[in-house]
């Protein structure tokens, strides 16, 4: 029996997003490729000592979040009245295309995802910033969970009319 804590995947996880959103916020201030973004995120700011699969989920993120950042964007003009994006804090506008970009095309638990949002707010934004984003997170969460619903509804109601 061993009574070292045993190493949390989840710690490592969230040192994959907070690398995601540098390099989110790293694009929003110099256009580059996503594959150029990363390797030169590595090279010059990269937290050293994390492993392979911790950098590559972070990879996965950041460049996903790039790859359907229109989709992502249009999600979060729905929600956030009254504010532009371009308007948003850069940290604030990132920290929602990361999170939204999870929720929408990963099998992360919702929850686990807004956590994650507000966690990387409390770190790198303000009080207010947590705020608004766990709104708009949770805003977006429940329309995923209505879609959701009605795709199980129109299915149910196809299977039943046949």
């Amino acid at each position: 029996m061993s009574f070292e804590k045993p190493e949390k995947s989840s710690g490592t996880r969230h040192k994959a997003r907070e690398a995601a959103l540098q390099m989110l916020f790293a694009a929003d201030l110099a256009k580059t490729t996503p594959e150029d973004l990363c390797n030169n995120y590595w090279d010059t700011l990269g937290e050293d000592g994390l492993d392979a699969a911790t950098r590559d989920f972070a990879d996965s993120l950041a460049k996903g979040a790039l790859e359907k950042i229109e989709v992502v964007d249009e999600r979060i003009k729905q929600r956030a009245e009254h504010w532009r994006i371009e308007r948003m804090a850069c940290v604030d506008r990132n920290i929602l295309r990361l999170a939204i970009y999870e929720l929408l095309y990963r099998d992360t638990p919702a929850t686990v995802i807004i956590n994650e949002g507000l966690e990387l707010a409390r770190c790198f934004s303000t009080f207010e910033s947590t705020q608004f984003i766990n709104g708009i997170l949770d805003a977006i969460k429940h329309d995923l969970e209505n879609d959701a619903s009605t795709a199980d509804d129109a299915s149910k109601t196809k299977a039943t009319s046949k």
